[in-house]
């Protein structure tokens, strides 16, 4: 069974500013508490990552994986698929970074994941999973963008 997750949210920085958060990928763990490593495998011809490997907690364990990330005709747009995990079967996502209409120095984030993982889990713990794994992707993606801004 396939979990989905699909939020948005307005942060006061522009998209560019909201995309190289997201894109520096080996900074992640200073602002997303249950990643504990990120490093950068290989990148592609402009510098961006590419696959990277995770190190994370999980579920009161130490879990570990790897992500393809892709880069599209959207320059605002950033999307991942799992190549290799520990605990998950099939994981992909993306951030997209969209102008807000009458306001420059604001950024619609939208955000959406996909994940199979290799056990199966109860609902209730699939959703508190799911609810900590947006609140980083989003709330804390938001804080790290907000408080950047205001101490530039």
């Amino acid at each position: 069974m396939t979990d989905h997750a699909s939020q948005r949210i307005v942060v006061q920085a522009t998209p560019q500013h909201c995309f190289e958060t997201v894109l520096d990928v080996e900074r992640l763990p200073e602002w997303a508490p249950d990643i504990k490593e990120a490093v950068v495998l290989v990148r592609d011809d402009e510098g961006r990552p590419g696959d990277v490997s995770f190190r994370a907690a999980a579920m009161g364990r130490s879990t570990s994986y790897t992500l393809r990330y892709s880069y599209g005709s959207n320059p605002l747009r950033i999307s991942w698929r799992l190549i290799d995990g520990d605990l998950l079967e099939r994981m992909s996502g993306e951030y997209e970074f969209l102008a807000v209409e009458g306001d420059p120095e604001a950024t619609l984030v939208v955000y959406d994941l996909d994940v199979d993982l290799l056990i199966r889990l109860p609902g209730f713990v699939r959703r508190r999973l799911e609810a900590k794994v947006v609140h980083a992707a989003i709330d804390d993606l938001k804080t790290r963008i907000e408080v950047g801004v205001r101490s530039t």
